[in-house]
């Protein structure tokens, strides 16, 4: 189990972040598309997973909090499994819930006994009670090679899972912030921009060295957060 001698405990009040026009307007399109969200918060997430025999950990947001002690507002919790561990989620909940893999381009469809696949490792995986119930879990998966965690983005970035996680004192897994920082580069929308601005100076110099080779190769060597890794 890996756990991290710098990590804070969240300690300080959330704090709210109000989402760009431009982010709300694509939050209500997707809602009416697909149906509404009433994300689990961290603790609902952690009752799920109890007793799911491999390892689940946070990602996105929750994870930079976790590791700066300073929270924000969430609209939900990003939940991650290893891509291969999905027969065991779908063992997990049984028929207490639905399972519907959802994928980059917009598609979506259940996973059932008849079409037990997911379309693509990097995919992810949206949970619900029924039909008429609202979404409760988003789960990015993550492509993995012999069971090794592999970055969806850098395919050549493989790592036991224990290197790229680390264990919160309340036993919570969460995916390294420097790894958390590196996808959130890509977007860079407002809740992004607070997370690097938070997360970013409490890095270790190796990893702001990582996360700048990272940030370079992927998203090119222009990209406004570079200059603060430097």
């Amino acid at each position: 189990m890996a756990r991290s001698g710098n990590i804070s405990a969240v300690t300080h009040e959330a704090e709210a972040l109000a989402p760009t026009e431009a982010e709300t307007a694509e939050e209500a399109y997707w809602d009416r598309i697909y149906g509404r969200w009433d994300s689990m918060k961290l603790p609902e997430v952690r009752d799920f997973m109890e007793g799911f025999p491999r390892p689940w950990w946070v990602v996105g947001g929750w994870a930079i909090d976790a590791f700066t002690g300073h929270p924000r507002d969430h609209t939900d919790v990003d939940m991650s499994i290893l891509a291969c561990d999905v027969p065991a989620l779908r063992a997990h909940v049984a028929d207490r819930w639905q399972l519907w893999n959802h994928t980059e381009g917009g598609g979506i469809r259940p996973l059932t006994d008849k079409y037990p696949e997911i379309s693509d490792p990097a995919s992810q995986i949206w949970v619900r009670e029924h039909g008429d119930a609202p979404w409760v879990i988003d789960v990015p998966l993550t492509p993995d090679h012999d069971g090794r965690w592999t970055n969806k983005f850098r395919p050549d970035h493989q790592a036991p899972l224990d290197s790229v996680t680390w264990i919160a004192g309340n036993g919570v897994r969460y995916l390294c912030p420097e790894i958390v920082l590196f996808f959130k580069a890509r977007l860079r929308r407002s809740k992004d921009e607070r997370d690097f601005r938070l997360a970013g100076p409490l890095l270790t110099d190796e990893k702001r060295a990582w996360l700048y080779e990272a940030i370079a190769t992927a998203w090119g060597e222009t990209h406004p957060w570079l200059p603060a890794l430097t």
